[in-house]
């Protein structure tokens, strides 16, 4: 988030940085999301990174699936519950983000889900399957769709689409061994 009304002064603070008067290993990091605003001679003057979310399901899942290990797999008293779910849960995050490639018609408004949403609703999964005796189905899916990623929803349209996409992946089908995302 931007503080418009700032840029300018930071636009003039860096105008006044002087390598004589810095320390050799001075380093200034600024994270933005993109914004016209943003002062062109700072851009200029920056090395620029970006980190952009993987490219198709697959590398979103393995994205999903890279940082975890049999511990991490097994953090629960119900691991194949648990198993079962966070695949629903990183296929989710996997098409949510995959929307955004197809404009207008993915999302009426592009939003920036990131990895920090899946981590979130990773660690709650496993909260509240141990504070449950079954899944509570109702508590993962309006937690997951409304709270966690529809957190950075603005539009209702879009609110009620990722709800309906969410319980397609946190289902009681989901379970089944030979459970289908599709028919």
């Amino acid at each position: 988030h931007l503080f418009i009304s700032w840029l300018q002064e930071l636009e003039k603070i860096c105008e006044n940085l002087s390598v004589d008067s810095l320390h050799k290993d001075f380093r200034l990091w600024l994270t933005s999301m993109p914004c016209k605003e943003f002062p062109s001679s700072v851009l200029q003057s920056s090395v620029k990174m970006t980190n952009e979310p993987p490219k198709g399901l697959k590398a979103n899942l393995r994205s999903a699936y890279y940082k975890l290990n049999n511990d991490l797999l097994n953090v629960t008293n119900k691991p194949y519950e648990y198993k079962k779910l966070l695949f629903g849960l990183s296929f989710f995050h996997a098409v949510v983000q995959e929307r955004r490639l197809f404009g207008p018609l993915g999302w009426n408004i592009p939003y920036e889900f990131n990895d920090t949403d899946l981590d979130i609703s990773k660690g709650q999964l496993g909260l509240f399957l141990d504070q449950y005796d079954e899944v509570p189905w109702k508590v993962l899916n309006f937690l997951t769709s409304y709270i966690n990623y529809g957190g950075r929803v603005t539009d209702y349209i879009d609110l009620r689409t990722i709800d309906v996409i969410m319980k397609s992946f946190y289902n009681p089908g989901l379970l089944e061994d030979d459970y289908k995302f599709d028919q």
